[in-house]
């Protein structure tokens, strides 16, 4: 599995625009760790649906995009539309990304 994400908008939007992707490949994880992965992308999929608010005209926005067997899923939410499962894989992610 192929996991990309981008993140949007925000009050530091110049500062991101043009930057690549970040990208992990459960390829190159331990097991148990790619496994974490699966729980945690199995538990934002059924959420995936955003539901559009006008709140937070400011807020950032994040996709990402869950490649597996030839099968690919984009899950968008940005700060005032997150669950927390959509939270705990962003989060994850990132966690993840910075240790390599």
């Amino acid at each position: 599995m192929k996991v990309t994400w981008e993140t949007y908008g925000g009050q530091a939007a110049a500062i991101r625009l043009g930057l690549p992707p970040k990208v992990l490949d459960t390829d190159a994880l331990p097991e148990n760790t790619a496994g974490e992965l699966d729980r945690l992308v199995a538990a934002a999929v059924p959420e995936a649906e955003e539901k559009r608010s006008d709140r937070a005209r400011d807020a950032m926005s994040y996709t990402i995009t869950v490649e597996d067997g030839g099968h690919s899923t984009a899950l968008t939410r940005s700060d005032a539309t997150m669950t927390p499962a959509f939270a705990a894989l962003l989060s994850w992610l990132e966690k993840h990304a910075a240790q390599q």
